[in-house]
């Protein structure tokens, strides 16, 4: 009779260590993660491959708008994203429309209906849609100074969401 026993303390280890890689992964991993909130940093845009010129954001009110050629709403927001554009660049507000068509040919069509003079780059491979969680089109984050996501805008609501956006950039830039 063999009374010899395994010793455990490898297998703890081992559970040990998967449980903490788990943790690790499920912290640090976007998929897992959910979607950017309110007062979560924003993704860092120049470690993203976005087509297209970044602006200056440092030190700046920022609006991220994520539109698509083929959402409707997003039609309608353009104009609003205008207006606000002209209202607030001089005051320290960007936005930065992100594109999410996976054909440039769509997202030039789209600008040429719908033109505007603020910057707008393409996420063609979504990476940054990904790691941000969009849900609806058009989506919105309004980034204060730091880079921290104050407002989400999920949708656009005609004038209701016009209202929000002008009252919650003024907070930003005071």
């Amino acid at each position: 009779m063999n009374t010899s026993r395994t010793d455990p303390r490898p297998i703890m280890r081992a559970s040990l260590l998967l449980a903490i890689l788990v943790i690790a992964f499920a912290r640090f991993s976007p998929a897992i993660a959910g979607p950017v909130k309110e007062g979560d940093s924003f993704p860092d845009l120049k470690a993203v491959k976005l087509e297209g010129a970044l602006p200056d954001l440092a030190g700046k009110v920022v609006i991220v708008d994520f539109f698509a050629s083929w959402c409707g709403p997003c039609k309608d927001s353009f104009p609003v994203m205008q207006e606000l554009h002209e209202k607030f660049e001089a005051k320290g507000l960007v936005i930065l429309a992100v594109n999410l068509d996976k054909k440039a040919e769509d997202m030039k069509s789209f600008l040429a209906a719908h033109p505007v003079t603020f910057p707008v780059v393409r996420d063609g491979t979504s990476t940054l849609v990904k790691q941000v969680q969009i849900a609806t089109m058009p989506s919105s984050f309004i980034l204060d100074k730091t880079g921290k996501v104050r407002f989400v805008h999920r949708g656009f609501k005609g004038e209701k969401t016009r209202e929000e956006y002008l009252k919650q950039i003024a907070e930003l830039l005071n």
